[in-house]
């Protein structure tokens, strides 16, 4: 480049590139694949992805899929950020939660959280967790004008509301310089107790306490709106906010019929949200949850500045696993990122030992550590909005708005939150979400690592301290791990009963080449039921099968070949294995038009990607415990 020449850009030099040249170029893929007849947009389809709530993920996304003016971070709709300054000035607000119930042992924990880097505490109280009146003691040199305390109380919330109100004046501090969430949710108890003989009071109570935080404590908020029963129900992300709008509507409703203005009442609630290894929907669900509520506020009266939603966002317990534990340190971090990109303004990551107890001082550490990462390492809190711009996060945000408000609407016109809950409108739409999603878990179309994918049997089981049962009655509580959980138990109840799990012998055959794809689905396959493999180091045929069958100690087997391997062997190996004593023959790979020969053969099931594994596992199962 000269003096002369005018300065050009880098893309310059490029060719622009079209839709149609990049769907040329996916046709191409998709041909060596097998998918031919896909062209143009239909190439475009058959790489896209459909989540639930109707929402389909397409493979690219353009300037054309913009959704216009988002505002500007901490002003309407709030999209971007809830506060202008988002969390770039000391970043957001890192909250542990404690489930101990000896208030002793609480107050240690707590009290290392707070000097390594916690910056808000979120305790259970009442049934199921700390006694009332232990709040003293576990808050023992705790600095509550610096620590924000977040109470988890159920039909306790009015005295533990009040024992904490009385524990902020006693510190000598101004009540008005303390933070935190007392945590009245009536309706949130409602959906995990199906019990409303005592709603009408505790809503009476949340709003006299509403009306006193707003008088004397202004940076305490009263209520939560807590979303989590519908997301540990199983509800998507859109049945999830749609549920917290109709709460918080119901809520403000409550609080300005007591007497609180609407600028005041808004600002006595606090919005609870999942988040989830899927980091671009949680990312979309916070700034649609956002967008959401800043629309309610203003169609209820409030003001601009009174319409930002105040954000807690806690890693799901769904994901969770139980199996293979350690596993839940890259979930949780992956959604406590994605918590933070998505302008939570406080984020719980909880352990990764939380599904089997009390976690313990290593898991609390790794946990704080990982927000401490996010934090101070990586400066995630020091962009407002990261993912603001992307066309697709943008795209998502306003599909995943859309499906939420139609949810919202429905609720409404059932009556609202208390009679949804009350009619099982929402417990039947949850469940029928699960029962969509449970296939996909069954079917390993959504996999689970080290549980559905790649489990290790030999693996030692995590044990702790158990946890206080968590109240029920209403809503369900589900895990994606659960089907497999049942399986797994199976196995270890036979383990503990003779000394070794149910066996599958893999009969490899032909050459390493032609196997190896097949035995390692077959093992990953049979192992995620807890069904150990056994495997003959050389590969069998029909004269050899039968006696390593019998060194096997296996009841069941497994032909793992190719196709044409198959069509050699797989009809004289199945009947050598019948004959041999085998209760079931399985074969890795669809049939397609040997069926009747394999099945003539003494071949039972066929396993592949795709099939209902759960099923194969619980038949397999069923087969070995009757014999």
């Amino acid at each position: 480049m000269t003096a002369e020449s005018p300065e050009l850009p880098l893309a310059a030099a490029f060719p622009d590139a079209d839709r149609e040249q990049w769907q040329r170029l996916v046709e191409g893929v998709l041909r060596k694949s097998g998918v031919t007849e896909a062209t143009g947009t239909a190439a475009e389809d058959a790489l896209a992805t459909d989540l639930q709530d109707g929402i389909r993920i397409r493979p690219l996304y353009t300037a054309e899929d913009a959704t216009g003016a988002l505002g500007l971070p901490g002003f309407p709709p709030f999209v971007r950020a809830g506060r202008p300054e988002g969390t770039t000035v000391a970043g957001w607000d890192v909250r542990q939660r404690h489930v101990h119930t000896d208030p002793v042992r609480a107050n240690e924990a707590v009290l290392a959280d707070l000097e390594n880097g916690v910056t808000s505490l979120w305790l259970a109280v009442g049934d199921g967790g700390l006694p009332v009146d232990g709040l003293e003691r576990a808050l023992d040199g705790v600095y509550l004008d610096l620590a924000a305390v977040v109470l988890d109380a159920g039909a306790d919330f009015a005295p533990a509301a009040e024992e904490l109100l009385r524990l902020y004046t006693a510190s000598g501090a101004p009540l008005t310089e303390a933070v935190g969430c007392l945590g009245a949710d009536p309706l949130g108890l409602l959906a995990r107790t199906g019990d409303d003989a005592k709603l009408r009071l505790q809503g009476e109570s949340a709003a006299r306490i509403a009306a006193r935080c707003a008088a004397e404590a202004p940076g305490v908020r009263a209520l939560a709106v807590d979303a989590l029963p519908y997301h540990e129900a199983g509800g998507s992300a859109a049945e999830e906010l749609g549920a917290s709008l109709a709460t918080g509507v119901a809520y403000l409703r409550q609080l300005t019929e007591s007497g609180l203005g609407i600028d005041d009442a808004c600002r006595q609630l606090e919005f609870r949200y999942a988040a989830t290894a899927d980091q671009f929907l949680t990312i979309a669900k916070l700034r649609a949850a956002r967008r959401l509520w800043a629309r309610v506020a203003e169609v209820c009266g409030a003001s601009p500045a009174a319409r930002a939603q105040r954000q807690h966002a806690v890693t799901s317990t769904v994901m969770m696993t139980r199996r293979d534990p350690w596993v839940n340190m890259l979930r949780t971090t992956v959604a406590g990122l994605s918590a933070g990109v998505g302008g939570a303004d406080a984020v719980t990551v909880l352990p990764f030992d939380a599904a089997l107890g009390v976690p313990d001082a290593f898991a609390r550490r790794i946990a704080r550590n990982t927000q401490s990462v996010l934090l101070e390492e990586s400066h995630l809190s020091k962009v407002i909005d990261p993912a603001g711009g992307s066309w697709y996060v943008e795209s998502l945000t306003d599909e995943l708005a859309g499906a939420a408000w139609a949810f919202f609407q429905e609720i409404e016109g059932a009556g609202g939150q208390a009679a949804a809950l009350r009619s099982k409108m929402i417990a039947g739409r949850l469940a029928r979400t699960w029962e969509r999603r449970s296939k996909d878990l069954a079917h390993r179309r959504e996999p689970i690592t080290g549980v559905s994918e790649f489990p290790h049997l030999a693996e030692a089981p995590v044990q702790r301290d158990p946890a206080p049962a968590p109240i029920g009655g209403g809503l369900p509580r589900v895990r994606r791990d659960d089907a497999y959980e049942r399986l797994r138990s199976r196995s270890d109840d036979r383990l503990a009963a003779s000394g070794e799990r149910p066996k599958v012998f893999l009969a490899a055959l032909g050459p390493v080449a032609a196997h190896t794809a097949r035995v390692t689905f077959a093992a990953n396959l049979f192992q995620a039921g807890g069904i150990e493999t056994v495997q003959e180091a050389a590969p069998v045929d029909a004269e050899s099968v039968a006696e390593a069958f019998a060194r096997s100690g296996a009841r069941i087997a497994c032909l793992c070949s190719s196709d044409a391997v198959y069509g050699e062997q797989a009809a004289a190996v199945a009947a050598a294995l019948k004959s041999a004593g085998a209760l079931r023959v399985h074969l890795a790979g669809k049939p397609g038009e040997r069926r009747e020969e394999f099945t003539a053969a003494g071949v039972e099931a066929f396993v592949f990607a795709g099939c209902d594994a759960v099923e194969v596992l619980s038949s397999a199962l069923d087969v070995m415990e009757v014999a």
